[in-house]
């Protein structure tokens, strides 16, 4: 074939597995009391993520004080794995760890602005509540300030090709990326709370 597909940038999205909806509900629970309970990362979301909350800077790795979170931490493992084989890393002698996870609620028309996850080497997002209409979320081409003297893309254009695309946001689904890739959440349309789980693996 003429034309060769090179330097693919690889996204991964699956449900959590079987049995995930008692581990949801427990999670749910736990996010709501962690936002009660956890005046410093209400305080540091008031300045940094109004009008939403986040554990990012207070309570960042659940998953060594939760054993709630632990459980939800060892499915995904299995789910990084499979993602870390489809990226073909030679992970010989090492392995792929969880080092940060912690909790994210997004009330309505709120924004999470455009980020990377850096000295990690796999991310993800764990969905725990979506209510209709809530913020998908979206990926920017890596390449895009490359772009230079480039035509702008057909609407028809195949997801490979465009500029941004967007995977919906549905409870019970895990997605992953490389911690490199731009992503954002744009204004959250819902009109509930969006709540997940975000997450980084670094490999040792």
């Amino acid at each position: 074939m003429a034309v060769q597909s090179l330097f693919p940038t690889l996204v991964y999205a699956a449900p959590l597995g079987r049995s995930a909806a008692a581990l949801n509900r427990a999670l749910l629970r736990e996010c709501l009391q962690l936002r009660h309970d956890d005046r410093a990362g209400r305080s540091w979301s008031a300045r940094n993520y109004p009008g939403g909350y986040t554990s990012y800077s207070s309570q960042c790795r659940m998953q060594q004080v939760s054993p709630t979170f632990a459980a939800l931490a060892r499915r995904l493992d299995g789910h990084v794995r499979r993602f870390a084989r489809a990226l073909d890393f030679d992970l010989r002698g090492r392995r792929l760890a969880m080092t940060d996870c912690w909790v994210n609620i997004m009330r309505p028309r709120l924004v999470h602005s455009l980020h990377l996850h850096p000295l990690a080497t796999i991310s993800g997002t764990y969905y725990v509540s979506t209510p209709p209409g809530c913020a998908a979320l979206k990926f920017e081409d890596p390449r895009l300030d490359r772009y230079m003297a480039a035509p702008p893309r057909k609407a028809g254009a195949r997801r490979s090709n465009r500029a941004w695309v967007s995977l919906p946001a549905r409870a019970g689904r895990v997605v992953l990326f490389e911690s490199w890739l731009r992503h954002e959440v744009p204004p959250n349309a819902g009109r509930a709370e969006r709540v997940s789980i975000s997450f980084n693996y670094s490999w040792f």
